[in-house]
């Protein structure tokens, strides 16, 4: 049996979030402890160009930003590791965690930045152009802007595929929405919404066969209507899929308050407090609403302060 570490302050995750939380937590001499986990930096290592984060006038990439944020969180002495975390057992005073099934953590406070990932249809060519960023997305907020007068394709069902669709209407000559199923899943005022803008082509009973591209990028996306059969090629520059994001949060099943989904449900409206007093969480293991790089790293600076006030409390 190894040695078990003691730490004031562990952080679990590497987004905008984690990181935002590591300098806040450092700079306050908490000493943190952050492990990257699965994917180092998050979901924006699969962004290619971030261009709505303050300070950024000229945009960054994804990969990029979490280096800096990275570098930062290290200049104040954040212990940046890499690992993951396999078990935790929140039921006793002492918060125990295990890395790598081997190591065994006792921490003061513990900080959730797990994140979400992203759910998508799983096709060869769709992960292809996703990888090299070349026209697939899951996020229309952060990327839309990248096809402003161009033709999209976006999948999904459900109010965020619509309030997506809608949102690039706003940008691109034209939005075609593949759904399976014969209805949306979406609520009446959302569906509607959909409907009545005109430059939205809604396809139910249609099912992705493949990512059209030229290598680079994506040119369109060959469909099948599930009742027909039907095939038919639907040119477009972005291929956005809306079909929803999973937290990754299943290691707290049992341990702390999730909701139906998965996401961590905050204890206080207004602050980062679980059901368990020194666990906190920040950033889309939570945020099921927002889902921006800026508003995670906004609850990491809150979680931090959280987790500063609640050891003060206790005398140290």
């Amino acid at each position: 049996m190894s040695e078990i570490e003691k730490v004031k302050c562990l952080i679990i995750g590497s987004g905008p979030a984690g990181y935002t939380a590591a300098i806040y937590a450092a700079r306050a001499n908490m000493s943190p402890v952050l492990y990257e986990g699965l994917q180092p930096g998050g979901q924006l290592t699969t962004t290619n160009e971030v261009e709505n984060f303050p300070g950024y006038p000229d945009g960054i990439t994804g990969p990029e930003m979490m280096i800096q944020l990275k570098a930062q969180a290290e200049r104040f002495e954040t212990d940046v590791r890499s690992g993951w975390v396999t078990k935790v057992d929140f039921s006793g005073d002492i918060h125990k965690v295990w890395v790598n099934e081997t190591k065994e953590i006792h921490a003061e406070t513990i900080i959730i930045s797990t994140g979400a990932s992203a759910k998508y249809l799983g096709l060869e060519s769709e992960q292809h152009y996703l990888k090299i960023g070349g026209g697939v997305s899951a996020c229309a907020v952060c990327d839309g802007f990248f096809y402003k007068n161009q033709e999209t394709i976006i999948v999904g069902a459900g109010d965020s595929a619509c309030e997506e669709a809608h949102y690039l209407s706003k940008l691109c000559t034209k939005v075609t929405m593949l759904v399976r199923k014969s209805e949306f899943r979406a609520s009446k005022i959302m569906a509607e919404r959909v409907k009545n803008t005109p430059n939205i082509e809604i396809l139910f009973n249609t099912n992705t066969v493949e990512v059209l591209g030229d290598g680079n990028g994506v040119t369109g996306a060959k469909v099948k209507n599930s009742v027909t059969g039907e095939e038919q090629d639907i040119p477009a520059t972005g291929f956005f899929v809306a079909i929803g994001h999973k937290p990754n949060t299943d290691i707290f099943k049992g341990q702390i308050n999730l909701d139906e989904v998965g996401y961590i449900k905050y204890e206080q409206a207004g602050t980062s407090k679980t059901n368990v007093p020194g666990v906190f969480v920040s950033g889309d293991a939570a945020d099921k609403t927002y889902r921006q790089a800026i508003t995670a790293a906004g609850t990491g600076c809150m979680a931090a302060l959280d987790a500063e006030r609640y050891l003060a409390a206790k005398g140290h």
